[in-house]
């Protein structure tokens, strides 16, 4: 018997933004260290707060704009954060979008995706997927990566691994139709493809849609925690970078960092599916996440960087590239028939911590 709950407003997320907010109100002039703990904080709550109101809101609209509110709610995150270090000036800045955009591909591909696998293996020894819905996730994925981030290294019209202007639009524009026919694909025309077949055993507890007020209310909420968290990221994006340079790690660790506080609720999410056997809802969030990562932050970042004519910078190096594709490789082997094993988990997960050390120690 499947039980219904509506979604409700927790106390949380609506006294962390506020708190938030009034730290951001109220910062010195000369920011202690204690001072920036706090904001750091405030900031990571204020994100998980935007993606629960967000939630909210998506289930209020229903699908398909549901998912696209969402989608939309956490580019707009990782957008935030990118554009403001990029504003601010800096060595490295011209990089930051790729750095950003690649970690938080290998995260969700080695990491989030690793993790739920070696955690449903351990715990139900096999676990099962639609094999239909991954493997065209895993196609637009693949087109997608290589279009944005390695196909800029082999262009001649500019020299270096970028795009002129002419290149970064179509290249956006192209991202746009990717990321829309999936989108189309996951929440219209074949929904069926992205349900776990055996959804009646398992969602034993169904969200109806919120009321009219409580979904007003998260709108409100979501609006002003977007908005504060460009703000207080802006503030911390002189420490961020001061704080990299003085442990003498590479300015890439900052797009990790910045991946890191993006991903936090889907990660979360994810690996509380796979411990409840629902690997599909798992990979769902992972492979939507990847996707948006790509296909909307890349054409924003791309109309940020033109019209306030900042250097960006989107093909990554050699060694990474081939981090990149043995990753998709390994992936494409480990969904390809439908069911899984904590071995696949392993092996993702061995070539995330190579990742991490590459990045750390170059």
């Amino acid at each position: 018997m499947k039980k219904e709950i509506a979604p409700h407003l927790p106390y949380w997320s609506i006294v962390v933004p506020i708190l938030t907010c009034f730290l951001y109100l109220g910062k010195p002039a000369e920011m202690s260290t204690v001072f920036l703990i706090l904001l750091s904080f405030g900031l990571i709550g204020t994100i998980l707060a935007a993606v629960h109101h967000a939630e909210v809101v998506a289930l209020r609209v229903g699908e398909p704009l549901g998912t696209l509110v969402l989608a939309i709610a956490i580019t707009t995150i990782e957008v935030a954060l990118i554009v403001s270090l990029m504003l601010a000036g800096g060595e490295g800045t011209a990089f930051l979008a790729r750095d950003t955009i690649f970690a938080t591909e290998m995260i969700i591909m080695t990491g989030i995706v690793g993790g739920c696998l070696l955690i449903g293996g351990i715990k139900f020894k096999e676990q099962n997927y639609g094999l239909d819905g991954i493997s065209a996730a895993l196609t637009v994925l693949i087109a997608i990566s290589v279009l944005t981030l390695i196909l800029p290294n082999y262009t001649t019209s500019v020299i270096g691994p970028i795009y002129n202007n002419e290149q970064l639009i179509f290249v956006s524009f192209v991202s746009l139709i990717l990321y829309g026919s999936f989108l189309l694909m996951q929440t219209v025309k074949h929904r069926d493809f992205f349900l776990p077949s055996d959804a009646s055993e398992h969602e034993e507890v169904h969200e109806v849609a919120p009321t009219n007020w409580v979904g007003y209310i998260s709108a409100l909420l979501l609006i002003m925690a977007l908005a504060l968290v460009v703000l207080v990221a802006k503030t911390l994006s002189p420490s961020i970078e001061s704080g990299i340079d003085s442990i003498g790690a590479p300015k890439s660790v900052v797009g990790i960092i910045i991946a890191c506080v993006v991903l936090l609720p889907e990660a979360l999410s994810a690996i509380k599916a796979a411990m409840n056997n629902r690997l599909q809802s798992s990979l769902n969030l992972a492979f939507g996440s990847a996707l948006a990562s790509i296909g909307l932050t890349i054409p924003a970042v791309a109309l940020v960087s033109i019209f306030f004519n900042l250097d960006l910078t989107l093909g990554i190096d050699v060694k990474s590239t081939v981090l990149f594709i043995l990753s998709l490789f390994i992936l494409s082997l480990s969904l390809r028939t439908g069911k899984t094993t904590m071995i696949q988990g392993v092996v993702l997960l061995v070539v995330f911590s190579v990742y991490l050390f590459i990045t750390i120690i170059p």
